[in-house]
């Protein structure tokens, strides 16, 4: 792979946690922008990831005037992903946004506008879609093993996971909280084995029961009440227009004792597939007995690109960049993160309304 300089905008928790290990071990990378509206965020992870060439800035708007900049990662609140991602584009950048899409369906619709009218290359964060177990469990859907999916969970159920650092409890900032925060990821997981983005109407409920608590238990440590502006818990049913239904739970607070993350169930008219137990499940029926079947992924997974590591966002952000240097179809298409986003906000609106919510 020939060099590629990068920009970063937004020096947070999501950059230090996940997009700077995928970056530093991918040696044709070359950060040469660090922007933050927090001046020393960007000062700090310039020091701390040794980035000497890194310019820091506090406006993303001059970091775009860079034109040795071909891509950009996107890491700030939600509310913010539309518009800098749109001015990305149109300064003749590619751009890796970070999940949810957008807030809102029109903002994540005028994103896809954007990358289609200026021809450059958009995909979202999605990196569980790299986990060895879906990467297995999808390839055994487009096989066509487990036939015509028409039933589905997408499950992120935490029992006291509350983040309390950052914007996470701010609706204006996120537009959602668990919903939009891990309940996306298994929605986004759970459509695309089923390879179905034509959702007909949802269905939803939002609950603020356990958010206004105290002593909490809560794993990051107890939340602030006053700050807590969003749902600790929501649910949805969706209907697509082929008449499969999806199930869509999440929480960061709810009274369960068995809370698991990023989890599908899938089931069609051959055979199912889950991950509730935190194994891939597979079950069918042969020889007139039901079986069930758990691959073992501790042998390591498929070498996808030569050299490079098999986490999830290492071969994230190696897919998106071979999309660049070679000219590829990205794996995560922005046309798929703009269905997740249309049925999250479409359960947010069903759980305001109280009426479902029928998409065009």
């Amino acid at each position: 792979m020939r060099k590629v300089k990068i920009g970063i905008i937004g020096c947070g928790g999501i950059f230090h946690g996940k997009h700077m290990n995928a970056i530093k071990q991918l040696d044709f990378l070359e950060i040469v922008g660090l922007c933050d509206i927090i001046k020393e965020k960007a000062e700090s992870a310039k020091e701390e990831f040794h980035l000497d060439n890194a310019k820091i800035y506090t406006d993303y708007k001059e970091l775009l005037k860079d034109e040795s900049i071909e891509a950009v990662h996107v890491l700030t609140p939600n509310r913010s992903h539309s518009f800098i991602t749109i001015d990305a584009l149109e300064a003749g950048k590619h751009v890796m946004c970070e999940k949810p899409m957008a807030k809102t369906y029109e903002e994540a619709k005028a994103m896809l506008e954007a990358s289609k009218r200026t021809g450059k290359k958009l995909t979202i964060g999605y990196q569980s879609r790299w986990r060895n177990d879906y990467q297995y469990l999808k390839k055994c859907c487009d096989d066509g093993e487990l036939g015509d999916i028409y039933y589905a969970r997408a499950v992120a159920l935490r029992r006291r996971a509350v983040p309390t650092w950052g914007v996470f409890l701010n609706e204006y900032e996120q537009g959602g909280g668990p919903l939009i925060d891990i309940g996306t990821h298994a929605l986004d997981i759970t459509l695309w084995m089923m390879n179905n983005y034509e959702p007909k109407m949802a269905i939803g409920r939002s609950f603020k029961k356990l958010g206004q608590q105290t002593n909490t238990a809560n794993a990051w440590g107890d939340w602030d009440p006053e700050k807590f502006t969003v749902e600790d818990s929501a649910f949805g049913f969706v209907v697509m227009k082929n008449g499969a239904v999806v199930s869509v739970e999440s929480s960061w607070a709810l009274n369960f004792a068995d809370p698991r993350e990023v989890t599908t169930v899938l089931c069609g008219d051959k055979g199912g597939a889950d991950t509730l137990t935190g194994d891939l499940r597979l079950n069918y029926v042969k020889n007139g007995r039901q079986v069930i079947e758990t691959p073992d992924f501790k042998a390591g997974g498929v070498a996808f690109y030569e050299g490079v590591s098999s986490d999830s966002e290492v071969l994230e952000a190696m897919a998106f960049y071979d999309a660049i240097v070679n000219d590829k179809e990205l794996p995560t298409k922005p046309e798929q993160a703009l269905v997740v986003t249309q049925i999250l906000e479409g359960i947010y609106k069903s759980a305001e309304t109280g009426e479902p919510v029928y998409f065009d």
